[in-house]
C-alpha cells in the first residue's frame, strides 16, 4: 500500500505526440497536505501532466514518484483522478455507482454502500442518489464525479478542473471538501481556470507554458519581484504632479490616490521624496498583482 502522508513527486518528465512537445522536462513535487494549483493555457500541457501523474499515460522520459518511490499499479489504485471529461456511466444510478466504484478499489461490499451514501450526503445529493447520472445538470454531475475520486479514501487527489461548472455554494462545499483532504496529509493537485479561486485556496501554485514550468511557488512569493507598482495618497498633491518623473508612469489617479508604474531600476524612494514635495503622504506602498495580471505576465511571455 502507498505511503500515507507522502510527496507526490514529477520528475523531468517529458511527453511529444510526433513532432508536438507537449511537455518539456517538467518538475514539480506536491507536498503531503498541500493544495496545489497547476495553471496555463489551453494545450499548455496540464492534462497531460496529471493523466502521466496518475499513470494512465507514460512518459516519454522522467519519473514520477510518491513517497520516493516510482508509482506502482498498487499505488494507482489509492490515487483519486477527476478528469475534466466527465468519467461516468450515464444511464447507471448514483448511489449504485459509486459503490461499484468503490468496490473496484477493493471495499467490501458493505463498506462500499458506507462510502457512497456518505459522499452522496457530504456533497449534497442525498435527493439525486437513485437518479441516473445523465439526468443530472452538469453542476450536479461534476459533484458526482468529485465524489468518484474520493469514495475509496485515496491518499493522493489529481482533479483536472474540478469547479467547471458549479455554481458558487458547489464551489465553497468542493473548497471546504478539497481543504478537508489537505488537512489529513493527502497531496491535492488540481488544475483550473479560476484563477481568483486557485489563488485564495492553494498554497502553492504551478503555471506551464507549452510544456514548461516557468514559475513555481506560493502567490507571494511569485509576486514579490513582479510588484512593480506602487500606490500613493497624497491628497493636496496637484493632479500629474507624478508625470514628469523619470521612468514613472501613471496607471491611475484621482483626487485621493495615484497609482504608479516604475520602470526597473527606479527607486521607489525619489517618487516618496517627490511625494512628499507636495505635501502630507497618507499611503505609499508596493501593489503586488494577482495571480491573474502575474498569470498573464507569464504566459504572454514576459517571465522565463
Amino acid at each position: 500500500m502507498s505511503p500515507e502522508g507522502a510527496d507526490l513527486a514529477l520528475d523531468q518528465v517529458s511527453k511529444s505526440y510526433g513532432q508536438v512537445v507537449a511537455l518539456d522536462k517538467i518538475s514539480f513535487d506536491v507536498k503531503a497536505g498541500e493544495l496545489f494549483g497547476f495553471v496555463g493555457s489551453n494545450g499548455a500541457g496540464k492534462t497531460t501532466a496529471m493523466r502521466i501523474a496518475l499513470g494512465v499515460l507514460a512518459a516519454d522520459s522522467g519519473e514520477v514518484r510518491f513517497g520516493g518511490a516510482p508509482i506502482t499499479p498498487r499505488t494507482r489504485s489509492r490515487i483519486g483522478y477527476m478528469p475534466e471529461e466527465r468519467g461516468l456511466y450515464p444511464k447507471m444510478k448514483v448511489f449504485d455507482q459509486l459503490a461499484y466504484l468503490a468496490e473496484l478499489h477493493g471495499l467490501s461490499g458493505s463498506d462500499a454502500r458506507q462510502r457512497a451514501d456518505g459522499w452522496i450526503d457530504r456533497l449534497g445529493l442525498r435527493q439525486r442518489r437513485l437518479d441516473e447520472v445523465q439526468k443530472l445538470s452538469l453542476g450536479n454531475q461534476q459533484r458526482v464525479q468529485l465524489a468518484a475520486a474520493l469514495v475509496h479514501d485515496p491518499a493522493v487527489l489529481v482533479l483536472d478542473e474540478p469547479f467547471s461548472g458549479l455554481d458558487p455554494l458547489a464551489v465553497d462545499v468542493m473548497s471546504e471538501v478539497l481543504r478537508e483532504k489537505a488537512a489529513t496529509g493527502v497531496p491535492v493537485v488540481f488544475s483550473s481556470h479560476q484563477l481568483d479561486l486557485v489563488e485564495r485556496l492553494c498554497d502553492r501554485i504551478g503555471i506551464i507554458r507549452s510544456g514548461r514550468l516557468v514559475a513555481c511557488g506560493t502567490v507571494t512569493e511569485l509576486t514579490a519581484d513582479a510588484s512593480s507598482q506602487l500606490i500613493v495618497s497624497a491628497p493636496r498633491a496637484e493632479a500629474g504632479w507624478a508625470k514628469q518623473l523619470p521612468g514613472v508612469t501613471v496607471l491611475d489617479e484621482d483626487a485621493e490616490r495615484t497609482v504608479l508604474e516604475l520602470d526597473p531600476g527606479v527607486d521607489d524612494q525619489e517618487v516618496l521624496r517627490a511625494a512628499l514635495e507636495t505635501g502630507p503622504v497618507r499611503e505609499f506602498r508596493r501593489r503586488r498583482p494577482t495571480l491573474t495580471e502575474l498569470f498573464r505576465n507569464v504566459v504572454s511571455g514576459g517571465r522565463k
